[in-house]
């Protein structure tokens, strides 16, 4: 199969027109004469029936937080859509390429018609390929959606590590890392879903041979809060586990119960690992990991939303 020439790390100027292009139609959800779609072109923007968007097949996200779903659903009705999905001609409508969240909160908002980047798209490796960079730079996929979106990459359209990683913008370790979380135990893999664990804690628990060995540290890390930095040393050297357990239990006391269901939604939110500390005066602090430059940028914009 002939790879597509469409390249992802040209990121989000490739799938949606500038904000001048879009005008004010994003705003709103009702379509004038000016703003309906013709039925033949594309590159243009529009407002179309949500009710004859398909959904992406080839969609990387499978996970859509129930609270910020609300929030946005929210928004909608009070703002409008203010930036618009990307859909192909499908059929007799349309095929969503991006903005699967944005179509289901108007669709629970009683939306009828949404506006959208109308644009041709040459192959079904295409259409992946826009999903996974858009969820990769706005949306938050967690490590176990990026990992198969490059394992379908390379299954499917028969990319190698190297292509997938000049397309995302990365390096081709980084890459393999996130394919690695894939034979990681089904139970550590949900985990990560979860934000219970984060990426940097996955990639210590990998270098486990012993798969049983990892799901013992595995529920160590869980229960006693370890750092990414306990993992890697307890994944190292096994006989330092009475030390970690030692420093984790440190690390957590102090922490009140009532903390553990906010620190929970935090992990949800941010996926990452979430330490909630407090004092006698009931001052305390919050702390967030990251483990690398783009996971900073990345939880920075959550953080700014």
């Amino acid at each position: 199969m002939s790879k597509s020439k469409f390249g992802l790390g040209r990121g989000l100027g490739t799938l949606l027109p500038t904000e001048e292009e879009a005008g004010e139609q994003a705003v709103s959800i009702v379509p004038t004469a000016e703003t309906r779609d013709d039925g033949v072109s594309s590159g243009i923007l529009a407002h179309i029936e949500i009710a004859r968007i398909q959904p992406n097949p080839y969609q990387p996200r499978t996970e859509f937080e129930p609270e910020a779903l609300a929030e946005l659903v929210q928004s909608i009705r009070e703002n409008g859509v203010v930036q618009p999905i990307t859909v192909r001609r499908f059929e007799d409508g349309y095929q969503l390429i991006t903005g699967e969240r944005r179509v289901r909160a108007c669709r629970e908002a009683g939306v009828k018609f949404i506006p959208a980047y109308i644009r041709a798209v040459a192959s079904e490796e295409e259409m992946l390929e826009l999903a996974l960079i858009e969820n990769l730079q706005r949306e938050t996929l967690n490590p176990i959606e990026i990992a198969q979106s490059y394992k379908r990459l390379i299954d499917e359209y028969h990319h190698t590590q190297d292509e997938i990683a000049r397309k995302v913008g990365k390096n081709r370790a980084t890459v393999a890392n996130f394919i690695r979380l894939l034979k990681l135990p089904d139970t550590i893999q949900e985990s990560i879903r979860k934000g219970e664990i984060s990426f940097g804690h996955a990639r210590a628990l990998i270098n486990i041979p012993d798969r049983q060995a990892q799901l013992r540290l595995w529920k160590k890390t869980v229960h006693d809060g370890l750092s990414v930095r306990q993992v890697e040393d307890l994944a190292r050297n096994p006989h330092e586990r009475r030390k970690g357990k030692a420093e984790g239990e440190k690390e957590k006391k102090g922490t009140p119960t009532a903390f553990e269901d906010i620190a929970a939604r935090l992990r949800s939110r941010y996926a990452t690992k979430v330490r909630i500390t407090s004092q006698e005066s009931g001052a305390g602090t919050i702390t967030l990991e990251f483990y690398s430059a783009e996971d900073l940028e990345r939880i920075v914009e959550l953080l700014l939303e």
